[in-house]
Formats: structure tokens, C-alpha cells, sequence
């Protein structure tokens, strides 16, 4: 069967928090955890609380910056999933509010790839720093119309996709997905997921269960 399978990343794919890294470097962690936790939890609007901890990051140094990236690691048995996907062939891919550095640094880490991902960006001026801006489809975005979007590229009903989250920016794509898979997912969330999981094995658990992975 033909299915899609996307994840989002900071929370789920990774344990790392990238604006939480990046605010380390500047002395804003805490400040950071709180208006991400307050997101995450759905008492504060998503593209609002990104724009707040962005502006927190203004004058960041481009090498501090890839410092923090370079911190940013998918937690255990990720990699190896993903691989097993892709080599089933589904079609795989990590729908994220973070930011696309990061994403591809961890994913160059461990040697592995996904079909594509959708994901935010922080400009830097020519200092180069950090801006205090972002930019990038899932600031207003939706993460249903990325899912929807690129279900539809590839030819894959919405019904044979699976969404895998655990924040309220991810209700979107786990309440039109086929199967809704809650990764460790905050309260507001997880009444809104088919399944709950709290392991890459019980991701893969469940994925065998549905047929989207075959038992080798």
C-alpha cells in the first residue's frame, strides 16, 4: 500500500528544542522554554509565540548559530525508522514550525534522508546575525495544508496518510491524516490522537500493526 507517513520534528523526531539551543546561546533559554511550552500546550497562538521567540534572538552570531544547530539530534531508533521507510517505499516527510538547519544537520548526522520537508527559516543580516525574524511556510501556514498539499503531489489519498505529533501546532495534520499517532503528546493533544506513543518503537509498532510497514 501506498502511504505517506510525516512527522514533525522538534518533540517528536528529536528531543532537542532548537529556539530553546539557540536561546542558550544568548542567555534566553528560560524565557524560550515558557513561551514554547505555553505554544505546545495551546494557550498561546503558534506564529504569535514563534515571532516572540525569534525576536528574542536578535543579534545572535551566524557561528553561535550553527552552533546551536550543530546541537540538534533526533532522539533513539529515528534514523533507523525513517530508513526502514523509506526503503518500503513510503513516501516520507518532516512538517515543522523549526527550522530547516537544524533538521538537515541532524538528519546529515545519522545518514539518512526524507522525501522532503517543510519547514521555517531565521535570516540573517550581512554580519552575519540573527535578524529576529523568521520566515517560512509553517509560521500562519497549517500543517494540514502542507500534508494535504503534499499528499497530493504524490498521488496518496489523505486517508492513507499518517501524521505523527505531539503539539498543538500539529493538530492540524493529526485531524485530517488517516492515522493520528500522538508522540509523548501534550494534553490538549492527545484526545485528538488515534494512538499514543511514547517510543520510535512504538511508532514502528504501530506502523507494522496498520500494514504501512510490512514485517521483514
Amino acid at each position: 500500500m501506498m502511504s505517506l507517513v510525516a512527522f514533525d520534528f522538534d518533540g517528536t523526531l528529536s528531543d532537542s528544542e532548537m529556539t530553546v539551543l539557540l536561546g542558550d546561546r544568548c542567555g534566553v533559554a528560560d524565557d524560550m522554554a515558557e513561551i514554547t511550552e505555553r505554544s505546545m500546550n495551546d494557550e498561546i497562538e503558534y506564529a504569535e509565540s514563534l515571532r516572540k521567540r525569534a525576536a528574542l534572538l536578535d543579534g545572535l552570531s551566524g557561528s553561535d548559530a550553527d552552533a546551536a544547530f550543530d546541537e540538534v539530534e533526533l532522539r533513539e531508533g529515528a534514523a533507523d525508522l525513517i530508513g526502514e521507510l523509506n526503503d518500503a517505499g513510503v513516501t516520507t516527510a518532516i512538517l515543522t514550525g523549526g527550522f530547516e538547519r537544524g533538521v538537515a544537520t541532524a538528519l546529515e548526522r545519522e545518514g539518512v534522508t526524507v522525501d522532503r520537508i517543510v519547514s521555517n527559516r531565521l535570516p540573517m543580516n550581512d554580519e552575519p546575525e540573527l535578524t529576529g525574524e523568521v520566515e517560512g511556510p509553517l509560521i500562519e501556514g497549517t500543517k494540514d495544508d502542507a500534508l494535504e498539499t503534499l499528499a497530493s503531489e504524490v498521488g496518496i489519498d489523505l486517508a492513507d496518510t499518517v501524521a505523527v505529533g505531539d503539539g498543538a501546532n500539529d493538530l492540524p495534520m493529526l485531524n485530517v491524516a488517516g492515522l493520528s499517532i500522538g508522540f509523548d503528546p501534550k494534553p490538549a493533544v492527545e484526545p485528538h490522537c488515534e494512538v499514543v506513543v511514547n517510543s520510535m518503537a512504538d511508532v514502528r509498532e504501530t506502523l507494522l500493526d496498520r500494514d504501512v510497514l510490512e514485517n521483514a
